[in-house]
């Protein structure tokens, strides 16, 4: 099996472990062991789960303002262990890679391979509520159809994106890729950084 369709199955089982109790304040239990490329994965896309559940709730319109901006706090936290997590994944590539002879032509790529795999823990996401609403009992037709068309090309998404992370991998492999990767660098949650938060002290 590929590494990509490796993470496909991961994601898929994490979604599918997720809404067993479909709560954004469960305990994660993974499944695989600590220390492992497997458990990063798994725990990157639980993460991702609970993200989009809360995406959800702060979207009620009838949502208390109390509420609302404890979960705002709560998601940009969330985005920041999803961004160390992405990274962790990348030094892992780093290393798998670091003996490779790299080819004079080689090129770079537009993204690290583990920014790719966080699109397909995203698109598995995508899938499960996609195919949720085409098995609607309460939804018209016509919700039906609209929907199943885009499952329908959200399949062929992953498909393609499965396709481009093993042809990367395969390409860095050989060395006729090469990783270059940009820490993220977000200024907002720095208190060195952030004017709103350096400016209080």
């Amino acid at each position: 099996m590929t590494f990509a369709n490796q993470c496909n199955e991961i994601f898929d089982q994490i979604v599918k472990l997720y809404h067993v109790t479909d709560d954004v304040d469960a305990v994660f239990s993974n499944p695989f062991a600590e220390g492992t490329i497997e458990n990063d994965l798994a725990r990157k896309n639980w993460i991702d789960a609970v993200q989009w559940h809360l995406e959800d709730i702060i979207r009620d319109e009838n949502i208390d303002p109390v509420e609302a901006l404890a979960l705002k706090r709560r998601i940009d936290h969330s985005n920041q262990d999803r961004t160390d997590l992405v990274e962790k994944i990348d030094t892992y590539f780093r290393q798998r890679y670091e003996g490779v002879h790299v080819l004079q032509n080689a090129t770079i790529n537009t993204e690290s391979p583990a920014w790719a795999i966080d699109r397909l823990s995203i698109l598995a996401l995508k899938i499960w509520h996609m195919r949720e609403q085409t098995e609607r009992t309460d939804a018209d037709a016509a919700h039906i159809a609209k929907c199943q068309a885009k499952l329908d090309v959200l399949l062929e998404q992953r498909e393609d994106l499965t396709t481009a992370i093993d042809q990367l991998l395969d390409d860095i492999a050989g060395g006729r890729k090469y990783m270059k990767v940009y820490r993220q660098m977000k200024m907002y949650n720095d208190p060195e950084t952030n004017p709103v938060l350096y400016g209080k002290k």
